[in-house]
Parts: structure tokens; sequence; C-alpha cells
């Protein structure tokens, strides 16, 4: 009989904010979450059984990029991912509506560059990034979009400039929704509904299960 070589482990880094978090006990390093991160790990452990992966989750609710940034060296690059997946800037968003604290598109840019540039040069992980989304549920947050079509756009450039995977999940969001309706998927337009969780996870597995 040959000798059985395990596959080396890979782990799979999830960062982001509350639709990353969902409720994640933050004392346990290995909890998931109820959301799309534990979703996506049941999806891996179905579909390819035979592969070694540790998934993480480090997303913490409320979050902006800053606040990624300021935790980036302890929260992503100690833990060396082979894959990190990164969905933030919502509240990049949000906090100018509800808060009047806006992030400057040209902020907003150099604290993305500069967690792709660290896991470039401090790591050897595949980058996939994810576009943030709203939902136009309740109406006003179809304002929004005039501050989050530029910072996604922005994504699909850094994407293009890091080689990174994008999960388009703004679009994916827009699409579905005209089959199951708004507040099916996120009844605040923002944080998934569990309908919505799966339809991220399905749509995560799809796109970056190549890379695992």
């Amino acid at each position: 009989k040959g000798t059985y070589m395990a596959d080396k482990q890979l782990t799979l880094l999830f960062q982001g904010d509350s639709v990353t978090d969902v409720g994640r006990e933050r004392a346990d390093g290995s909890d998931l979450g109820a959301g799309y991160v534990k979703m996506v790990a049941e999806l891996i452990n179905a579909e390819l059984p035979s592969k070694n992966i540790q998934v993480l989750n480090r997303g913490i609710s409320g979050d902006r990029l800053m606040d990624l940034r300021a935790r980036w060296e302890e929260d992503c690059i100690a833990l060396q991912p082979s894959i990190i997946s990164i969905l933030i800037g919502i509240n990049d968003c949000w906090r100018r509506y509800d808060d009047n604290d806006p992030t400057d598109i040209d902020d907003f840019i150099s604290n993305y560059r500069h967690l792709l540039q660290t896991v470039k040069s401090k790591t050897d992980a595949k980058i996939i990034l994810c576009e943030p989304f709203v939902l136009p549920i309740p109406e006003d947050r179809i304002r929004w979009r005039e501050d989050l079509d530029p910072k996604i756009k922005a994504i699909h450039m850094l994407g293009e400039e890091f080689d990174a995977l994008i999960i388009p999940l703004d679009y994916i969001f827009k699409e579905v929704s005209k089959i199951h309706g708004l507040a099916s998927l996120a009844e605040d337009g923002v944080h998934p509904t569990e309908l919505g969780h799966s339809i991220i996870a399905k749509a995560w597995f799809e796109m970056a299960k190549e890379l695992l």
C-alpha cells in the first residue's frame, strides 16, 4: 500500500463587518458565527471532503475600513492565511447617512490598498474581494448608491491591481431580489436574512472553489 499523504492544511480567513461577524463568539477563535462563513465551511465539508481547510472568521460588527486596518496585523497577517476573503465597505457608506461621518473615496482607496499591499508583502495568501451591497429597502437606502457605487468601482480597480478574485455581491443581490423580493434577502437592505446568507455562501463557493 502506498502511504497516503494528507493535503497540506490551508487557512481560509474571512474578514469584514457585521455581515461576516453574525454573532460569532469572539473568545472562541474557531467560532464561525451564524452567517455565510459558517455556510461556506459546510459547503467545503460537503463538496470538498478530502481538502484540509481551516476556516476562520474575524469579522467585527460595525467595522469600517479604518477599523479593519487598525487590527490587520493581528487579525490577518499574524494568522498567515492561505486565502483571505474581505467583505467591507457598507459602514463606510452608512455612517455618512446616520452619523454625518462620511469616508472620503480617496481615504477608502488608500486604506484598502494598504491592507492588500500588506497581504502581498507579508503573506502568500490568494485574495478574494467581495462587493459590499445595499438593497433599496427601506427606500432611504436608494440615496446610498451615490456613496456606495464609487466604492464598489474602487474595489474592482484594486482587485485588478492586486490580482484578486471579485465576488460581485451587489450585482448578485440586485438580480436575485427580482425573484425573491427585497425583504426576503435583507430586511434593512444591509444585513442578510438566512436566505441572503445562503445566496452569498453559494455564490462565494461557486466562484472561489478553484482557489481552494
